[in-house]
């Protein structure tokens, strides 16, 4: 199984990659500014580097409600970001957003993977990335970014889900962009309730049938907050419990605030089933 990321090229059996997240907003969830300005940033961006990202993810709009971002201000916050990181690391870079003018210019600027958590609601964003030989990750969402759905209901929530990635991944095809350059991830939170995301994550090894690597995003977020009865900042370990979970069922991306965490818990369990257990195990 193999990742292509323009320029990048990753064997997926060989080693599960580690996304760092990297915000430039005002109101993130998790840091609340804390990376906004572009020294922070990079000093950030440096930090998850040596801690083992394989791939850094720009955000410059969260997912959740909040005040609005106009396109020209997204641009402001992501295109220099880009081309900071593409001038300082080479690693591909990710710019998570749902705008086809934003990721046309910041594949221009060097980006590598549009991450759309629309589900590829803006039209042109998958030509947009095909122009490029990029890359895209496939996202189930009930509604749309930015609005709130706090009382989600489905029929067959696993069917439901595969069926509407299955649709996306067939127009990600027909849009030109290479099958080896197409991630999949079912959502956590986006339109899901805590009940809801466990189970799409407990089934990870169930829509690698749709053929394409499955990408995790979990990490800090509302589902786990809930199970843990923990504020953002305490979630570490929940998080890295999902890390585990969609390891163990398949998953081959994680998308994550805690990359050295995240690094040695894929490193473990890569060794443990590639056969390499303690000797005390193969004598029990």
């Amino acid at each position: 199984m193999a990742l292509k990321l323009r320029n990048f090229q990753f064997d997926l059996e060989e080693r599960a990659l580690v996304m760092g997240i990297l915000n430039r907003t005002e109101d993130s969830f998790f840091d609340h500014g804390a990376y906004f300005e572009l020294d922070a940033f990079l000093r950030r961006a440096e930090e998850i580097v040596l801690e083992g990202a394989d791939i850094l993810d720009v955000g410059g709009v969260k997912a959740g409600p909040g005040p609005e971002i106009s396109e020209a201000e997204e641009l402001d916050r992501v295109l220099p970001a880009v081309e900071l990181l593409r001038d300082r690391f080479d690693i591909p870079i990710s710019v998570d957003t749902w705008n086809a003018r934003v990721i046309d210019a910041a594949m221009n600027a060097g980006a590598s993977l549009g991450n759309d958590i629309s589900g590829f609601g803006s039209p042109g964003y998958l030509e947009n990335v095909s122009k490029h030989g990029g890359a895209v990750v496939a996202t189930h969402i009930r509604l749309v970014p930015r609005l709130a759905d706090p009382n989600p209901i489905y029929q067959d929530l696993k069917g439901e889900v595969k069926q509407f990635l299955a649709e996306r991944l067939e127009r990600v095809v027909q849009a030109g962009i290479h099958r080896d350059s197409i991630l999949v991830d079912a959502g956590f939170d986006l339109g899901k309730t805590t009940s809801q995301s466990m189970e799409l994550l407990l089934s990870t090894n169930e829509l690698r049938a749709l053929g394409y690597p499955i990408l995790i995003s979990a990490s800090n977020k509302g589902f786990i907050g809930e199970v843990l009865e923990k504020v953002v900042t305490q979630r570490r370990m929940g998080s890295l419990s999902a890390v585990s979970i969609g390891a163990v069922k398949g998953a081959k991306v994680f998308r994550v605030h805690d990359v050295a965490g995240t690094r040695q818990v894929l490193d473990v369990i890569t060794a443990i089933m590639a056969g390499y257990p303690p000797r005390w195990v193969l004598e029990s």
